[in-house]
């Protein structure tokens, strides 16, 4: 064994020669950025020679550090299908780990999970909001419901969701609070907005929305941002302000009155929910079960 091997500082190198940047990685990681450059420079030091050319868009390998990540990413794998092994060898049918950003697990996921324990009592089901596809090696998870552009090279993919965007705001709001019939009247309200990682194509954000609908936003009074989708979603609910609602996550407040669609225009949103897991998975009755009630829900 080497000595002081930097586990953690391996494997945010790793996730960022997969992913070609420090946010995608840092996004999947569940970290800062600043934490991931950090780990990229203990990794270099450790090595004693760069091992990543870093651009204004993407950070590229060098051989050397394309052989490195390979390496962290075939020994990693090792561990997990043993740990796998390990983990059946009993016999019996262990609870299914699902990987998901915690927006998803507590507005969609975690309201519909009751179903599937009703189905099948003996397959329970356990959330982990660490949203890595790392987490199949390192035996953390089985699967996972990724957001982003579907990008995920090596493993099965699946689209699980579209995502449409529209604002919504609680009925008291329109209520209580100034007008709120066009799209001018948005100047006198807070916009709620929510901080997206950089995972590809352009986010969906109050201006991409306004663009694919061919608006113009006025400036509003004040805009209050939050770092976790599931705090926009629960502040526009409150009444705090408009969000921009992303549909898989707004849907059943939509349903249950909790929120309300105050202006028109719909746009589609580059970024996509998405059904991801190991190859072999799929091999897996229990995992297929899941996948198969999973997307009966996003259907439904």
């Amino acid at each position: 064994m080497l000595p002081n091997l930097p586990f953690a500082a391996l494997r945010a190198f790793e996730a960022v020669v997969r992913l070609r940047g420090f946010a995608r990685a840092a996004e999947e990681l569940g970290v800062t950025q600043s934490s991931v450059s950090q780990h990229v420079k203990v990794v270099e030091e450790w090595i004693g020679r760069t091992l990543l050319v870093r651009g204004p868009r993407d950070t590229v390998a060098t051989n050397e550090g394309k052989v490195l990540a390979t390496t962290i990413a075939n020994g990693i794998g090792q561990i997990g299908d043993l740990c796998d092994k390990m983990r059946h060898k009993s016999g019996s049918d262990p609870a299914i780990t699902v990987s998901c950003l915690p927006g998803f697990a507590v507005n969609w996921l975690f309201p519909r999970l009751i179903k599937f324990d009703q189905l099948h009592a003996e397959a329970p089901v356990s959330i982990s909001t660490d949203a890595s596809p790392l987490g199949f090696s390192t035996g953390q998870s089985d699967l996972a419901i990724l957001y982003g552009m579907g990008n995920y090279p090596g493993l099965h993919v699946e689209r699980l969701l579209d995502e449409r965007l529209f604002p919504v705001c609680a009925p008291s709001l329109l209520e209580n609070g100034p007008g709120l019939t066009t799209l001018e009247d948005l100047a006198h309200h807070t916009l709620l907005m929510d901080e997206l990682a950089d995972v590809g194509g352009t986010p969906p954000t109050w201006a991409f929305w306004a663009e694919q609908t061919g608006q113009t936003l006025p400036i509003p009074v004040r805009v209050r941002r939050f770092g976790q989708t599931n705090m926009v979603v629960q502040a526009a609910i409150q009444g705090l302000g408009v969000a921009l609602g992303r549909e898989p996550l707004v849907k059943d407040a939509l349903v249950d009155g909790s929120l309300v669609k105050p202006l028109q225009g719909v746009a589609l949103s580059q970024y996509s929910y998405w059904f991801v897991c190991p190859k072999a998975a799929m091999k897996s009755a229990r995992i297929q079960r899941f996948r198969n009630w999973l997307f009966s829900e996003a259907g439904g």
